[in-house]
Order: C-alpha cells, then structure tokens, then sequence
C-alpha cells in the first residue's frame, strides 16, 4: 500500500508506509539519568466551546497517556506548555489538570513534577507576581508533586531588573518545602518571556540564574534549559553547584547532551519525549548498560523529527505532537484547546507523518495510515 502526500512546495508525492512497529518493550525506570516526558492535554473534542472559552478536557485520555508514559518508566513533567500551558490551558484547568495527574501518580507508583507559573495574573507587580507564585507552589506541594518553577510572563514585564528575580526566586525557595527544578525557558518557545533573568545578554542572564542557585543550592534538584543551544547548556551545567542537575530541555540536541562528555551529563525534561516516549525509554535502558554508542545509535534518528516539530514558530510544536498522538491511537480525534491543531500545515503534518512511520513510532501502522488520510481527504487530497 502506497499513500500521497504533499512536499513543501505543494506538489504530490507517493509514500510507502512501513508495516511493522519498531519493538519495544515497556519497564521499570532508568539508573543512569532522570528523564520527564512533558506530556500533552487531550481536548474534549464533543465540548461547545471556542478558541477564547476554558479548556474543556477529556480527562480520561489525558490520564491514559499518562499511564503510557509511567509504563515505560518515564517521569512526567505536568502543566508545562507541551499541556498548552498559557497556549489556551488557563490556570483553573492546569491546577485541575494537577491534582488528577498527581493522585494518578500516586495510584500507579509513576514519578511527576508539575509546573509552578504565575498564569492566574496577566500583570502585577513583583510582590504579586511573588503572590501568584506561591498559590500555584502550595498547590502542587499539597498534590505531593516536585515543583518545577516556570519561567512566569508577568514577572518578565514586571521586574526592572536581575535583583527582581533575585528577590522573588529567592523567597521561593526558602519557602518551597522540597528542592525544585528551575525551567529557563527561552523567548523561541514563548516571545513574552524575552529578557528573563534582567537581560537580553544571555550570558549576563546566566550569571543572574547561577545566582539564584548559588544562593539556595539546597532547594534546587536541578535547572531545566530550554534555549536550544547545546553549547550554552553545556557551558552551564558545568557552573552548576555539585548536587544541581542540568535537565536539558534542547529539543534539537538531547542526544548529544544526555549522552555527556567526560565532564558531565544532561537529564531530561523534554516535550520530544511525548511522541518518543517508548524509543527514548529503550535508549536510555540501553544507556544504563553503559552503550553509549547503542545509546546514540537509537536516538540520533529521531532529531530530524524533532527539529521539525519544533522548527520556528516553535511555540506551535505542541499541534504536532498532539498529531503524532491521534496517528498512534492514544487518542480518537486530532481536536486540540483552543483550536491549535490549525497552527501548522497539510505539508507540515505529512512530514511529521513520514518522519515519525520511519522511525517506527506508530504502534499500528496501518490505523496511522488511515487516520493520515483521513486527514488528506479533508485537505481535498485523493488517494
């Protein structure tokens, strides 16, 4: 069997599926590294709403994957923006969201961090922001989740400087009960958040970040960077306090940097690792056995996905991950909050399609073939 699909420039090509799943085999956890998976948020595609209403969520699907992804020993890392966070997931649906992934958690023995933000304010000053962020700790402290303090909209428009975040990072950790992980998200994943740390000189912000850890290495697990730049992530984590763990969020570079060098390693925390969940699990089994080589050999075919998943705007690399997920059946519709399954393209999404059915990603080929041009046919795309 052969399918159609449109190249960038719009004209037609003939692809052939492949006919068996990679195999992989789910597990327990990992020795070698600490590896999340941001997972996504299946919407209620039957709920009455608009792109500006509330979050309607189907609750059990989005459960259902998250049991996916603890069955291969992954960590989840819950209400980041892979789950659409301030991308039409409010804050009402997030603390939801939450509290049911946590007790979820509880019940399966799975491992979770849930985001701290500041998204129940649009603005305020550095004491309110300081406010909003302790509302959504206490929250997540009181699920019996790790904390993972987000990089907050309203405390980059408020702070006038590196002593704001100074100040309002540093109360936070003396209150948070249990170290945290600390998420430097970069403005390519959300323009709002340009600036962070009192500088658009990346490495004065680094100095003011390092700051903050040094002055709390107690209540820091570790530091999650999302700038895509394997260099300056490197560069980092060998600053870090003995103790602090880099968690790459480099969705263009994970392999290298979980892999490490002869002064040190990356952990997880990625939103590539929904759609890889199972191939990344094996890899990094493989990487507990010490084969880096098996390791690499495993996961550098699966960068060219990523990179075009995340290619730029890359804010919108959540509509193909939510893609990815219908095709492989762990969930029914490709309806995502808010409407985002429109931010990409047809051609767009048949590359995702090819990329990921190389890679041996769909469980059952032939329902991804399908649905693939299910989605074809609605484009006006005969087969």
């Amino acid at each position: 069997m052969t399918i159609r699909l449109p190249d960038a420039h719009g004209a037609l090509r003939t692809y052939e599926p492949r006919t068996e799943p990679l195999a992989v085999t789910p597990g327990a956890g990992f020795s070698c590294r600490t590896v999340f998976s941001a997972a996504h948020v299946v919407a209620d595609p039957f709920a009455d709403v608009s792109p500006d209403s509330p979050a309607a969520i189907d609750w059990d699907a989005t459960l259902a994957f998250r049991r996916h992804l603890w069955s291969h020993g992954l960590g989840v890392a819950e209400a980041m923006d892979t789950a659409q966070r301030g991308m039409g997931l409010d804050w009402a649906g997030a603390a939801e969201l939450i509290r049911r992934s946590a007790a979820e958690a509880k019940a399966v023995g799975g491992s979770i961090a849930c985001g701290v933000g500041t998204d129940q304010i649009t603005s305020g000053t550095p004491a309110e922001v300081r406010a909003a962020y302790e509302e959504q700790l206490a929250l997540v402290e009181e699920s019996g989740a790790q904390a993972i303090l987000m990089a907050s909209r309203a405390l980059a428009a408020a702070a006038t400087g590196p002593e704001d975040y100074l100040e309002v990072y540093g109360h936070l950790l003396r209150q948070a009960s249990e170290p945290v992980i600390l998420h430097w998200l970069g403005p390519m994943f959300d323009p709002a958040l340009e600036g962070y740390w009192g500088s658009s000189d990346l490495d004065a912000a680094t100095d003011t970040f390092l700051d903050v850890i040094a002055a709390h290495p107690d209540k820091v697990d570790g530091v999650k960077i999302s700038l895509l730049d394997a260099q300056r992530e490197i560069d980092l984590r060998r600053r870090l306090p003995n103790g602090v763990r880099c968690y790459t969020g480099d969705d263009f570079n994970y392999p290298e940097l979980i892999a490490g060098d002869d002064q040190g390693f990356s952990h997880a925390l990625l939103g590539i690792f929904d759609p890889l969940g199972p191939l990344a699990s094996e890899a990094v089994r493989v990487l507990d056995t010490g084969d880096v080589n098996g390791f690499r050999a495993l996961l550098d075919p699966t960068v060219e996905l990523s990179r075009h998943l995340f290619q730029a705007p890359t804010r919108f690399y959540k509509t193909g991950v939510v893609f990815l997920a219908w095709l492989a059946g762990h969930q029914s519709h490709f309806t995502m909050v808010g409407g985002l399954q429109s931010a990409r393209s047809l051609p767009h999404f048949a590359r995702a399609y090819e990329l990921a059915d190389g890679l041996g990603l769909f469980p059952d080929p032939k329902l991804a073939e399908e649905r693939m041009k299910t989605l074809l046919a609605l484009y006006g795309v005969a087969q």
